[in-house]
């Protein structure tokens, strides 16, 4: 994951449009003005230009004379949105635009157009805005059977039996063979549930629902249910690995992800996992290339000195840029001050005023700490990285670290530092 920057640039954009689909969302505007356009990478932009001339003829007739006036608008914004691109491009293209209303009731004009990470099918990507690839997995044993799948960070089990399989024994005299007999149907018949049973949950509408599979456990099960003609061929297909696992159930779940790690490594589970794997060996060996909490990471930025700046998806620091008029009445030429604050932190007012005067900062800009990293992080020669809390490290990371911290290139001491710089409480790094 951090191997390469390019797929770490590719998270922080893919992070970036998530959050944008998340507000487009949750937006709603008056009447039918809001227009969503997705054009497939192999479309012609003329086409899509002749059908939105023949909206506009068809949107002159709407009775409402606001609406229509809306929607006419946001038609023509389109039109001109499309003039800017000679051809789509090689992912395909989305355009929103319209007025909708905020929170305050307020009618605000949206035009947003960029290029997806992926390649688009139209109707895939109207009806689910999933970005990563659904892998399934079947955990078998004596014992019982798991289906669940792995997507992006999250894992689900889907559903779980147990079984109960007669054992090998020498017992039985003349009718040794036929409890050997009996003992190979019921392993049959278990088999076939575990075929049947994985038909139901990975394949809908004739198609398989899932990118790949990977079947584990802990004796031959696996394999004899891969060879069974019982198994579904378009199932089969799919088929990635098959995994030798200690245990059955969740841990083997957990167990199989993990060894199955080589084929799925695209998957952003694993690559989070390694990623703070990777930080956490850094705590450990105490080799003071690392770093944790806002101020640190910050001071570390200013430094130069973070390789991978690693960040929790909901990070909810939020940064904030005062005007200070305290400074500015004595004359000071530094009038401004930039603070990093929780909601927590957020209620105590006296941030935002003069310990002297009491008189009331101005507030210049607010946006949360992440948005931030996302548009800067570049600046400083570091990685951003976006991790989530679903994976067991990713938990560690956020609730024993912060859910902030960085990798350094070299060895920074903070205490020092500390001891240097206590008269500059509040640190800036605009300047960079």
């Amino acid at each position: 994951m951090a191997d390469d920057p390019s797929a770490a640039d590719r998270n922080v954009e893919i992070w970036k449009i998530k959050k944008l689909i998340k507000s487009l969302e949750a937006a709603r505007g008056n009447g039918t003005s809001m227009i969503s356009l997705i054009i497939p990478p192999k479309d012609q932009i003329s086409r899509v230009a002749k059908m939105l001339a023949d909206e506009f003829g068809t949107a002159s007739n709407i009775k409402s004379r606001v609406n229509r006036l809306s929607v006419l608008g946001a038609i023509t914004s389109v039109q001109q949105r499309l003039k800017l691109y000679n051809k789509v491009p090689p992912n395909g293209l989305v355009v929103y635009c319209g007025t909708i209303v905020t929170e305050e009731g307020k009618e605000k004009k949206v035009n947003i157009d960029f290029e997806p990470f992926k390649p688009i099918n139209t109707s895939l990507y109207l009806c689910d805005n999933k970005f990563h690839t659904e892998f399934g997995f079947i955990v078998i044993d004596g014992s019982g059977a798991l289906f669940g799948t792995l997507q992006g960070n999250t894992r689900e089990v889907l559903h779980k039996f147990t079984v109960d399989l007669p054992k090998k024994h020498g017992r039985g005299g003349q009718s040794a063979l036929r409890f050997a007999r009996l003992r190979m149907e019921k392993r049959h018949n278990y088999v076939r549930k575990v075929a049947e049973t994985a038909v139901q949950l990975f394949v809908s509408n004739d198609k398989v629902n899932v990118a790949g599979m990977v079947l584990a456990g802990s004796a031959d099960f696996k394999t004899e249910l891969s060879q069974s003609d019982m198994f579904d061929p378009r199932l089969q297909a799919k088929v990635l690995k098959l995994v030798d696992i200690s245990y059955g159930g969740e841990n083997g779940f957990n167990q199989a992800i993990e060894l199955s790690a080589e084929v799925l490594s695209n998957v952003k589970f694993i690559q989070e996992k390694k990623l703070i794997g990777r930080y956490f060996d850094e705590i450990s060996q105490d080799t003071g290339k690392y770093c944790f909490g806002v101020e640190d990471t910050l001071k570390a930025l200013e430094m130069g000195a973070v390789e991978i700046l690693i960040v929790y998806e909901n990070l909810d620091t939020m940064r904030y840029i005062l005007r200070v008029h305290g400074a500015e009445s004595n004359g000071a030429e530094n009038d401004e001050k930039t603070l990093y604050l929780t909601p927590e932190q957020e209620k105590d007012k006296s941030h935002f005023t003069d310990k002297e005067t009491g008189q009331e900062h101005e507030l210049i800009e607010s946006m949360p700490l992440l948005e931030w990293f996302a548009n800067n992080y570049k600046k400083f020669g570091a990685t951003l990285e976006i991790v989530t809390d679903k994976s067991q490290e990713g938990s560690q990371f956020v609730k024993g670290f912060g859910g902030i911290g960085g990798i350094l290139r070299y060895r920074v001491d903070f205490q020092g530092m500390e001891y240097q710089g206590e008269d500059d409480e509040f640190f800036d790094l605009d300047d960079y």
